[in-house]
């Protein structure tokens, strides 16, 4: 793997970033480009050229400062133009930057990430610049149009070749999703517990249909979904995943069918109890509620990248809602564990609170 490709703020005005994107056959040349904002700029006029070069990159554009003070320095447009900027230190309230122990480390690590999946890399980029102006809606459907393409792409076959098969998931024994309602309270709780309540077609089907009577009830005035079992949710089944051979009726069936679109449409009402490990599904569709409370010892992922994927079940859209769509990116780029505490920092959370086994 190529060690990262580092510019400075003057390389980026001067237009580093924007030699073509596409190599020879077709294939992404240089996916992420860390951007060295400690180098020296000798023109104020230079941060602004170089916000509106970042603007108009179709690479990923990592800041990178080992300063403590360094976002600071930097003007709010280049801050916001960048797809994320690293910071040293323990935290920030700056949802444009992440503090890592180790930026220089963590900048290759992500350079790596984004090298192993260039195509779904540059899409999640276009995706998390365009998503905040578009419509819940409409957001969700570029989001699955996007995973559509890259479910028939050569990152995912290879993910899948290296996988090998896996058995279609069991029928579930008993019911996937159980209903209690309590005066005006409708208590709803994931119920494959064998399967870490991953969210495959009979759970998210059995989901949305309690869903779609919330919205039809004027009477339910709350929502409260939590998980039987040691997970909240642990993302897709992968059991189903590369079945699909109708690409466009599995978009129609995520964006029409899936679980996204009504508790989005239901959000006010919606307190969410994790706990467990929460990957991929697992926190994509509890951030569109209004209220998620964490156990103190949940674990958060987002690890479809890895797979030649991006976030599938509205994740592109919920998260960068609650963290901003640097903060979003980072995750993906990262694919590794964020824990309950930084997650209620990040927003991701709203409250930890010690939850059973099944988030009672």
């Amino acid at each position: 793997m190529a060690a990262p490709t580092v510019i400075g703020v003057e390389d980026l005005a001067a237009g580093a970033a924007q030699a073509d994107l596409l190599g020879p056959g077709g294939a992404v040349d240089r996916p992420l480009i860390v951007v060295d904002l400690d180098r020296p700029v000798t023109d104020k006029t230079v941060a602004r050229q170089a916000a509106r070069q970042a603007a108009d990159c179709d690479r990923l554009l990592v800041g990178l400062t080992r300063r403590d003070d360094g976002p600071h320095r930097l003007s709010d447009p280049l801050l916001d133009a960048l797809d994320l900027t690293l910071v040293p230190g323990g935290g920030s309230a700056d949802r444009r930057v992440v503090a890592v122990d180790d930026p220089e480390a963590t900048a290759g690590a992500l350079t790596r990430a984004a090298g192993e999946s260039p195509e779904a890399a540059v899409i999640l980029g276009r995706l998390l610049r365009t998503g905040s102006r578009l419509t819940v809606g409409q957001a969700l459907d570029a989001e699955s149009l996007a995973y559509s393409t890259l479910l028939a792409g050569r990152g995912f076959a290879h993910w899948l070749a290296v996988r090998g098969h896996r058995p279609p998931p069991p029928p579930a024994a008993a019911d996937p999703v159980l209903v209690c309602r309590d005066g005006d309270v409708l208590r709803v709780t994931l119920n494959r517990p064998e399967r870490h309540n991953a969210y495959g077609r009979e759970l998210r089907d059995a989901l949305v249909a309690v869903l779609d009577l919330a919205l039809l009830d004027d009477s339910v005035a709350e929502v409260v979904l939590s998980g039987n079992g040691p997970s909240f949710c642990s993302g897709g089944d992968l059991g189903e995943f590369g079945v699909a051979r109708d690409l466009d009726t599995a978009h129609l069936v995520r964006t029409r069918a899936g679980a996204a679109l009504p508790l989005h449409k239901l959000r006010e009402k919606v307190t969410v109890r994790v706990h467990g490990n929460c990957i991929g599904a697992g926190i994509e569709l509890p951030a569109f509620a209004s209220r998620i409370v964490a156990d103190p010892a949940t674990v958060f992922r987002l690890p479809e990248l890895a797979m030649g994927l991006i976030p599938g079940a509205g994740g592109t859209v919920s998260i960068p809602r609650r963290v901003g769509r640097w903060r979003t990116l980072y995750l993906v780029l990262d694919g590794g564990p964020l824990t309950a505490e930084r997650a209620l920092r990040w927003g991701l959370v709203d409250e930890l609170s010690s939850c059973g086994p099944t988030g009672a």
